[in-house]
């Protein structure tokens, strides 16, 4: 019995393989450059990072930490990373553009410079890929009108009345329409970055990405319904939203960092203890020096060790797995909150009830 469901699960994966376009290269790009984009006022950090970290460990592309302006980005948690460039300087480096712009959920999504570099970059032949209600940046740009695209499912009906011009689907991980791929809520960011990679280099070099991260499928099968609150099935999990913001104080609390820390793990971490309402998350380094990721990324610490203002609780050494984290934050605030954090993170891994 579980051999046979071993093969269907195997034949189900293999029905939904090469779901985005292949990549076609380009002159005078011996590899595919890839932006991953940021803003300096506010970024969503597993938007951002899970792509930068999933191609980065594929290492099939270029892969560029790009800011909208200034010289650092800002994450929705207050961390803050230095980019490898700006869009000017992007431009200067790479003037026939990106094959791929990477999109997170940005809190200015009409940011009119970064929406005409947007579109300029499309222009060039850039396939742009929208993270989770990175799609509100994306449809601001115009780049979505007459196309299918998804994004979070908190903001469908906003979605629907602000950008009629678009079909939006829902129940999909992810969808391409020509150059614009969508994707679902925020841990969507995991299951398109492997198709990127299978788009890029195959399907066997996504499977051996896939089994580093402990990742079987990467399909675009999803049921959004699930996440949505709804008296009966999940309306007392998501009470614990404004039950953790009223009745609780917020916490400082450190979070080790280290020369080669892994971008997945920081970003998990970082994500989902601000997302308790109960944590302010701070990076803890042995300087006040930029520290770099395994794969280069560049991360401003908070505190350094020793300081007479560290916090005084720390979290547990960074951790890849999103179920374990979610698992420390049940210990740590319950239940009902590490529930709720993974139907904010439109995450199908945690039991979802």
């Amino acid at each position: 019995m579980r051999l046979l469901l071993s093969l269907l699960l195997f034949l189900l994966s293999c029905a939904h393989a090469g779901e985005l376009p292949a990549y076609q290269p380009r002159p005078g790009h011996e590899r595919p450059v890839i932006a991953v984009l940021g803003d300096s006022v506010s970024t969503e950090i597993t938007d951002f990072m899970l792509p930068y970290g999933v191609l980065q460990r594929a290492d099939i592309a270029q892969v560029l930490a790009v800011a909208t302006e200034g010289a650092s980005i800002t994450m929705n948690t207050g961390l803050r990373v230095q980019p490898d460039l700006d869009t000017t300087a992007f431009d200067q480096r790479y003037p026939d553009g990106a094959d791929y712009v990477i999109v997170p959920a940005m809190r200015r999504a009409q940011l009119a410079p970064m929406l005409a570099w947007l579109q300029a970059q499309a222009a060039k032949g850039a396939t742009v890929a929208s993270i989770c209600d990175g799609a509100l940046v994306v449809a601001n740009s115009g780049l979505l009108k007459g196309r299918r695209g998804t994004a979070h499912w908190a903001t469908h009906a906003y979605r629907l009345e602000k950008y009629p011009d678009t079909e939006w689907l829902r129940n999909v991980r992810y969808v391409a329409d020509g150059k614009v791929i969508s994707s679902a809520g925020i841990s969507a960011a995991l299951p398109l970055s492997l198709a990127l990679v299978e788009a890029i280099a195959g399907r066997e070099k996504a499977a051996a990405v896939a089994a580093g991260l402990g990742v079987e499928d990467w399909s675009s099968r999803h049921d959004s319904a699930v996440y949505a609150p709804k008296f009966g099935h999940n309306l007392n999990v998501w009470l614990t939203h404004y039950t953790d913001r009223w009745l609780h104080g917020v916490t400082e609390v450190g979070l080790p960092l280290a020369e080669g820390f892994d971008e997945i793990a920081l970003a998990y971490a970082s994500d989902a203890y601000t997302r308790t309402h109960r944590s302010r998350v701070l990076a803890v380094a042995s300087s006040a020096a930029a520290l770099a990721s395994r794969h280069g990324l560049r991360v401003l610490p908070d505190r350094v060790s020793g300081s007479a203002n560290l916090p005084a609780a720390m979290l547990p050494t960074l951790d890849s797995s999103l179920d374990r984290v979610l698992a420390g934050i049940a210990g740590a605030f319950g239940a009902r909150t590490a529930h709720r954090i993974a139907l904010e993170l439109e995450y199908p891994g945690y039991p979802v009830r």
